[in-house]
């Protein structure tokens, strides 16, 4: 019986804000919250279409969701999830029936966290008919139902994985939306602070899409944002107008902001500015490191002691977000996978291990962070039937 199993073989999986498809990890998973010890055996990210992709996005936007496709895209990436599952046993030679269950974080498509509701797709259901496997799934809601903002999430592995009683260390992650998680040296799980700190990729992605015409989806490394010059006044008016930033933490943020709109008005004003196309993307992505800096300024350095950031997720490989970040914080940035540990594979191995402690009827939020008034048992079960 699982529940008797000391290791687990589990499949995390993970669809972010930047939507490029679904990462699927193959990982095994040893005991339980401070002492969890985990295993890559393998991972892969299953790419959305442009069609796909296309199909999603006008799903987070209110302008162009319908019920009807949010009810069919639903099933469809249910069945799309089951299938990176059985993709990556494929990739690792491991037969699915190996496999003692999957853990999904699913596609979020609407968040309104001041409204305590949130909307995550892909159906348990079909992932587990597909699979064969127990599945795990839809974790924010259970903590939104005890007043809590449904993220982040991640921080409760952070907090497992990444702890030092040496060294005070941020976790920043680069997706779509950026967030952090505050590890105090020898802290405790009470001492951890985390929140979405505004956009990573989400305005980028949007720049790059108007400038090559749609052509390409995101700048590679950081390559058209290297080509221009940073606006430094554009980008202080930047951080003066976004009121995002200046509200407090517990809090979190998504699409439903940091919109299609937001970015194309971003583009208008570079190009009223008299601004080239690669002098508004270097300022935008400019944007994402400041924004950042400007949240570490006003919530964090002012009570903790941080050595070191660590960085995971697609931006993690824009040389130019990385740059920025070493100057303008002033502290050590590296790669997370200087830890040994796969940045672009951590969420997705986050939400294997929160399906862990779930299924071991352990509670798996940082409270203090998502702004619950209680520890909460976070996921829902979704039994196959063989």
């Amino acid at each position: 019986m699982i529940l008797n199993k000391n290791k687990k073989l589990a499949i995390g999986l993970m669809s972010g804000t930047s939507m490029d498809g679904i990462d699927a990890c193959l990982v095994e998973i040893e005991g339980n919250y401070i002492d969890t010890k985990i295993k890559v055996i393998d991972f892969l990210t299953l790419e959305y279409t442009k069609e796909e992709k296309k199909r999603i996005l006008n799903l987070c936007n209110v302008n162009t969701s319908r019920v009807d496709e949010i009810c069919y895209m639903n099933t469809y990436l249910g069945n799309k999830m089951g299938q990176a599952a059985l993709s990556v046993c494929d990739k690792a030679r491991i037969g699915i029936e190996e496999v003692d269950f999957i853990s999904s974080h699913g596609q979020t498509i609407y968040h309104m966290p001041d409204e305590n509701s949130t909307f995550q797709i892909g159906e348990l259901a079909n992932i587990a008919a597909i699979t064969n496997c127990i599945t795990v799934g839809d974790f924010r809601p259970s903590d939104m139902a005890y007043g809590g903002q449904g993220a982040p999430l991640v921080p409760y592995v952070d907090f497992i994985l990444f702890s030092s009683k040496e060294k005070g260390r941020i976790l920043l992650n680069l997706g779509g939306i950026a967030n952090i998680t505050v590890l105090k040296k020898a802290g405790r799980e009470d001492d951890v602070l985390a929140f979405d700190t505004g956009p990573a990729n989400v305005l980028i992605d949007e720049i790059v899409k108007i400038i090559t015409s749609g052509e390409k989806s995101y700048d590679d490394g950081g390559e058209f944002a290297l080509k221009g010059k940073v606006d430094e006044l554009w980008l202080n008016e930047m951080i003066l107008n976004d009121k995002y930033l200046y509200k407090e933490p517990p809090k979190s943020t998504g699409r439903e902001y940091y919109t299609k709109e937001f970015s194309e008005e971003l583009y208008k004003q570079g190009a009223g500015r008299g601004l080239d196309k690669f002098d508004i993307l270097a300022t935008v992505t400019a944007f994402t490191a400041k924004s950042i800096q400007h949240q570490l300024q006003l919530f964090v350095l002012n009570k903790y002691q941080i050595d070191e950031i660590y960085v995971s997720g697609g931006g993690a490989h824009n040389q130019m977000i990385m740059s920025l970040l070493s100057q303008y914080t002033g502290v050590l940035v590296k790669d997370v996978s200087s830890l040994n540990f796969s940045g672009d594979a951590k969420e997705a191995i986050a939400f294997a291990i929160l399906g862990n402690e779930f299924l071991s009827g352990r509670t798996n939020n940082i409270s203090n962070s998502t702004g619950s008034d209680r520890k909460v048992i976070m996921g829902k079960l979704s039994l196959p039937s063989l």
